[in-house]
């Protein structure tokens, strides 16, 4: 099996996610301040209301910028979840991206990078 594919434009780090176009800000930080993050080596996770996900991911170029497509499972309200989702850096070092769970609801977001995470 050979490694996942590095990119220099890869996000690595913790991102706060700030918005969610599906719920308000006050259902946001239900359980903890939402969060997706991401790993060198190709996983992540992520954590927003009741969902908490982990992530498998992979980096392409979409118009000269970093796109992380990637798939999760996790839990959803304690049940089962699983799902997909996509990433893409914005010029001003944010990052932007939809989250959707399998058989249910989805939500696009903002996020912007947490600083010593």
């Amino acid at each position: 099996m050979s490694a996942k594919p590095r990119h220099s434009g890869l996000p690595v780090g913790r991102w706060r996610i700030t918005d969610m176009d599906k719920w308000d800000a006050d259902v946001l930080d239900l359980v903890v301040p939402a969060f997706i993050e991401f790993q060198r080596d190709g996983t992540g996770s992520f954590r927003c209301i009741a969902v908490e996900g982990w992530i498998d991911y992979r980096v392409s170029d979409e118009e000269e910028r970093a796109r992380v497509e990637s798939t999760w499972e996790g839990n959803d309200e304690c049940d089962p979840g699983s799902g997909r989702g996509w990433a893409i850096m914005e010029n001003d070092g944010s990052m932007v991206g939809h989250i959707f769970l399998h058989l249910g609801e989805d939500s696009a977001f903002q996020a912007v990078r947490l600083k010593d995470a």
